[in-house]
């Protein structure tokens, strides 16, 4: 990993990469009006419903760094099945989760691409107790799903970092 970047955004060294971005809530969430969300929605750090009829769960789609053993993370929400939700939450705790199949999911975030990433079509993986589960989009020409199976490049990287972090996104 690079030791860090000169920023053309603010002028300064920033040391080091950060590697894992991601919003705070699924974009439904932000949808409804600030007054009604605590009425309407219950929004946990890995978990989300809203009017007990959407349900999300966070997970990471991660990208390789060319050329280096790093790994790129959106933490981004996917939305499941009512179903599939109570499951999630059953094996929540449960050692040997990760051999459950993946469940079908629909992106739920809005990350900073030129193209929706929302409603893209998705897996979700579950992984081992303390591990959050992992993102698989589905075949699409969206530059997201490329990035999953070709990898980013670390100047790809440092824009992103630059556009995060002051708020370009």
């Amino acid at each position: 990993m690079p030791a860090g970047f000169q920023c053309t955004t603010c002028g300064e060294f920033h040391e080091g990469y950060p590697l894992c971005y991601g919003p705070p809530a699924p974009q439904l969430w932000f949808n409804i009006p600030e007054a009604e969300r605590e009425q309407r929605c219950l929004l946990s750090p890995e978990v989300c419903m809203v009017d007990d009829d959407h349900y999300f769960v966070l997970g990471c789609v991660e990208i390789p760094i060319i050329d280096s053993d790093d790994m790129f993370v959106w933490l981004a929400w996917v939305s499941l099945s009512k179903e599939n939700f109570v499951r999630t939450h059953e094996l929540w705790e449960e050692q040997g989760r990760e051999n459950e199949p993946p469940y079908f999911a629909w992106f739920s975030s809005a990350l900073p691409y030129e193209t929706t990433t929302l409603h893209l079509k998705a897996k979700l993986h579950t992984r081992p107790v303390g591990e959050r589960p992992c993102i698989e989009l589905q075949e699409c020409d969206h530059p997201l799903y490329l990035q999953q199976k070709q990898g980013i490049s670390w100047a790809e990287v440092q824009s992103l970092a630059m556009r995060l972090m002051h708020g370009h996104a």
